[in-house]
């Protein structure tokens, strides 16, 4: 009678096990999926804002809302091999014109016409460049925070929208600096 029982609980228990998994996939894998991704910092071109090893959680769900803003901090995938994941600070916009000289950044766009100096007080590590760039439709240009150590929009080009995967919303590891929106700068137009 006691091996019986056994059984019964046995055969319950396991079926409750399952029940719990499925429910469990359920609920996390259309979050996984369609709403928000993990993402670990691999190198320096984010530095002083991210550094390397960093777990940070991307937000895939805003940029079918709305359109990624200017100082958005975004994973997109690398125009020249979609397999690699890239994390940068959106510089231009769309149908905009980015100049680079020196380390002074000027956009120029409608509400701009004369250019838009950008305030950029994150970016510690300078770099030297003289870029002329001008924006399709559905492109974005983007650079690493840490200019003199960043492969970015400077060296290979635009991203178009369809590459990117989403804003950066939550920074988990360190412990010490978990925070929300982290990197968030925006600016005064």
């Amino acid at each position: 009678m006691e091996n019986e029982k056994s059984k019964k609980f046995d055969k319950e228990s396991f079926w409750e096990l399952v029940r719990f998994a499925v429910i469990a996939m359920a609920i996390v894998i259309p979050i996984r999926m369609f709403i928000a991704q993990p993402f670990i910092v691999d190198g320096s071109s984010m530095f002083p804002t991210f550094e390397n090893g960093q777990y940070l959680i991307v937000d895939e769900i805003s940029y079918r809302l709305e359109n990624p803003q200017r100082d958005d901090v975004i994973v997109f995938r690398y125009p020249n091999d979609p397999s690699k994941f890239f994390i940068k600070r959106i510089i231009g916009l769309p149908n905009e014109t980015v100049d680079i000289k020196g380390n002074t950044v000027i956009v120029t766009n409608k509400n701009h016409p004369e250019g838009l100096i950008l305030n950029q007080s994150f970016v510690e590590n300078v770099s030297d460049n003289n870029t002329h760039f001008e924006l399709k439709n559905d492109e974005y240009f983007v650079m690493g925070d840490n200019r003199s150590a960043s492969s970015d929009s400077r060296y290979w080009g635009a991203v178009p929208k369809k590459l990117l995967i989403g804003k950066v919303f939550l920074r988990l590891f360190p412990i010490n600096k978990i925070g929300i929106l982290p990197g968030n700068y925006k600016q005064v137009e």
